[in-house]
């Protein structure tokens, strides 16, 4: 096989555990977002758009779905493919992942038959739009042996990623994995470029060290910054979110919405693609009452709609109003029932009259998992 420049490993095995009942049958990757996507769509679609046609995708929970919704990859453009890697028994056993450079190196038979110079690792459950032809450009201009995607967040969050100094070059000169106290707010988004023969071996390493825990930014990152190697970062500048709570899932979803939402998934110049099935038009009723809202194709809306995503293959009965609130593919909101700032899973129905949500919620967003149904209490 001829050898390319650089190939992606996209990291899609997550449980996603904070989700709840929208993670119990899927793993997080494929949970349904922004009316007719699914959050693995977003990186994939990134590599379509900068160039890099061949990604392995590294499943493990609930894979199902996913593996279906994946196919060849041809939804994405992506010229090579896509190559589903989940665990697999070998002489000695077989086992979940133990960790991000657990999963990546368990397939280093795929890296070594696609003989890059070099490896993406991408998570398969970010929403954002990256450029990573030109993450690469900026990892060849410095030499570098590893660079890493960062973006500043709010200090109060710090502790909950990688964090790393960096002089006015970009070298990483310090990195804490999710410090007690952290030193600064660069944050790693958990993206990074490697040179494809150091990653191997690194691996390899790492796969021999009984103390590892098998982690990029436990083990192998520090590794390598205390070998001298020469690790920079990647400053990113956009829309970047983890929805990994149903407080983040429901608040970045409300920011697709309004004039100049925070995320556009309208822009064309760097499109955003899925494998949804073919649905007919969205239909609106006589009496229907739309505003502020994205509805995917076969959704039938007879009643209102506010400020909310209405995905594909959902109803909004007669008299009903949803408000602030999520509709996953093939949620039906019955006759005169009321939806505000909530999340309808999968398939979930909310029975006629029924009150579901309440503005005066705050932050604690009322969210019913899929194929539920809520009926009026007894």
């Amino acid at each position: 096989m001829s050898k390319k420049e650089c190939i992606a490993m996209l990291l899609a095995g997550g449980q996603g555990s904070r989700l709840y009942d929208l993670t119990k049958d899927v793993a997080k990757p494929a949970v349904s977002f922004g009316a007719k996507y699914r959050i693995i769509d977003f990186p994939l679609s990134n590599c379509a758009n900068s160039g890099i046609n061949n990604v392995g995708v590294l499943t493990q929970y609930r894979p199902y779905l996913l593996h279906a919704y994946l196919g060849t990859g041809s939804a994405w453009d992506l010229a090579e493919g896509v190559a589903i890697l989940p665990p697999y028994a070998t002489q000695s056993g077989g086992a979940w992942y133990a960790g991000t450079a657990d999963a990546v190196a368990q397939n280093l038979g795929y890296i070594e038959l696609n003989d890059p110079e070099y490896v993406l690792i991408l998570s398969g459950d970010q929403l954002y739009r990256m450029d990573y032809a030109d993450m690469l450009a900026t990892h060849k201009k410095n030499n570098a042996d590893l660079t890493i995607a960062v973006m500043p967040v709010p200090w109060e969050d710090a502790s909950r990623f990688g964090i790393m100094n960096a002089d006015e070059t970009g070298r990483i000169l310090e990195f804490q994995e999710k410090p007690a106290e952290p030193k600064s707010n660069l944050a790693s988004m958990g993206i990074y470029i490697f040179n494809a023969d150091l990653l191997v071996d690194e691996l390899k390493l790492d796969t021999a060290d009984p103390e590892s825990e098998h982690d990029f930014g436990g083990n192998i990152i520090p590794k390598l910054l205390a070998d001298g190697r020469r690790l920079f970062t990647y400053k990113f500048e956009g829309f970047w979110r983890d929805v990994g709570t149903i407080a983040s899932f429901h608040e970045t979803s409300m920011e697709l919405l309004g004039d100049d939402p925070e995320f556009d998934l309208f822009q064309k110049d760097f499109p955003i693609m899925s494998n949804t099935l073919s649905f007919p038009p969205a239909y609106f009723g006589p009496e229907a009452s739309v505003d502020d809202c994205i509805v995917g194709n076969g959704s039938k809306v007879y009643g209102e709609a506010q400020h909310s995503i209405v995905s594909i293959d959902s109803v909004i009965g007669k008299g009903a109003v949803v408000k602030d609130s999520v509709l996953l593919p093939g949620a039906i909101v019955k006759d005169g029932a009321t939806v505000v700032n909530a999340i309808v899973g999968e398939n979930a129905i909310i029975e006629e009259g029924v009150t579901f949500g309440s503005a005066d919620s705050g932050k604690d967003y009322t969210f019913c998992g899929n194929n539920v149904v809520i009926g009026k209490e007894e």
